[in-house]
């Protein structure tokens, strides 16, 4: 038989790094090829280095095939699944593994909705007056199994999420290498892809004060909270209460709040410009 590479899937999963490459190839030469490839049909779904490595020195291998796919993306869910159970698999490469999940199973919701939306459609077509029905608050604890199956919180999946949404490609390798953690990783994301860049290049300690720098920062910049009424000394009498604000300035109110959060954010930013551009230069 003839295997077909298919390079969706040879790519899905994080590559070796240079080490790990040796040491498994070290391991095939030594003791051969004892974990058969797996196949869809005749394409290859597990064990591309293998594969690669086997090819190039002559070491034979078995293969088995997986009948149980109906589609690439079945392909894709087992693929993750077998990697979360892999204890060499770090948080931040479960957490991505995990948001690819959760991406084609909320695909597969929506279409299998959109499909019997469109079945109660053609038995009844629908009312255009009648109120569209509040969708039920499914989504959090969706997050929270998936969350759990890859042995993360919600919260670390949700900085894991905006790390791959924001942060530059050499703040991601500097998660992926350890030179940061994925809480001060999230946090570094806010910046400015300049920014970012700037801070992966002054090495480990200055990621860490940056990040530190601007958690602090937004510490400062959060409203104080209001004092609780209570029957204790220096509560308002009835007579002495204020009056309740008017809507309109209530958000006159919120207004000048946010001019002044954004004026501290924009005076934050320009400073930590500052203090990357001096870190750089010594």
């Amino acid at each position: 038989m003839q295997i077909k590479i298919n390079d969706v899937l040879r790519d899905y999963i994080e590559p070796l790094t240079e080490a790990e490459r040796t040491a498994l190839e070290r391991s095939l030469l030594a003791e051969g090829c004892r974990d058969a490839l797996v196949l869809w049909n005749d394409v290859l779904v597990d064990g591309h280095n293998r594969y690669s490595i086997c090819q190039q020195h002559g070491i034979p291998f078995k293969v088995t095939q997986n009948t149980s796919f109906k589609d690439i993306e079945d392909v894709m869910l087992w693929m993750i699944d077998n990697h979360l159970g892999r204890r060499s698999v770090s948080d931040f490469q479960r957490g991505v593994l995990a948001l690819r999940q959760q991406e084609i199973l909320g695909k597969r919701e929506q279409a299998v909705k959109e499909q019997a939306k469109a079945e109660d459609a053609a038995i009844a077509p629908p009312d255009p007056e009648a109120e569209e029905p509040a969708a039920p608050p499914k989504a959090k604890a969706k997050r929270e199994d998936i969350a759990r199956a890859a042995r993360l919180s919600a919260n670390t999946l949700g900085q894991i999420e905006k790390i791959t949404r924001s942060a530059t490609p050499e703040l991601v390798e500097a998660v992926r290498s350890g030179t940061i953690s994925i809480n001060a990783a999230a946090t570094v994301a806010s910046l400015s892809e300049e920014d970012q860049k700037s801070a992966v290049a002054g090495g480990r300690k200055f990621l860490q004060q940056a990040a530190r720098e601007i958690r602090e920062q937004r510490a400062a910049n959060r409203p104080p909270k209001a004092p609780k009424e209570d029957a204790g000394e220096g509560h308002y009498e009835a007579a002495e209460r204020p009056a309740p604000l008017t809507e309109v300035e209530v958000l006159r109110l919120e207004i000048s709040q946010l001019k002044e959060k954004n004026a501290a954010l924009r005076a934050e930013n320009a400073e930590l410009r500052e203090r990357i551009a001096q870190l750089v230069e010594q």
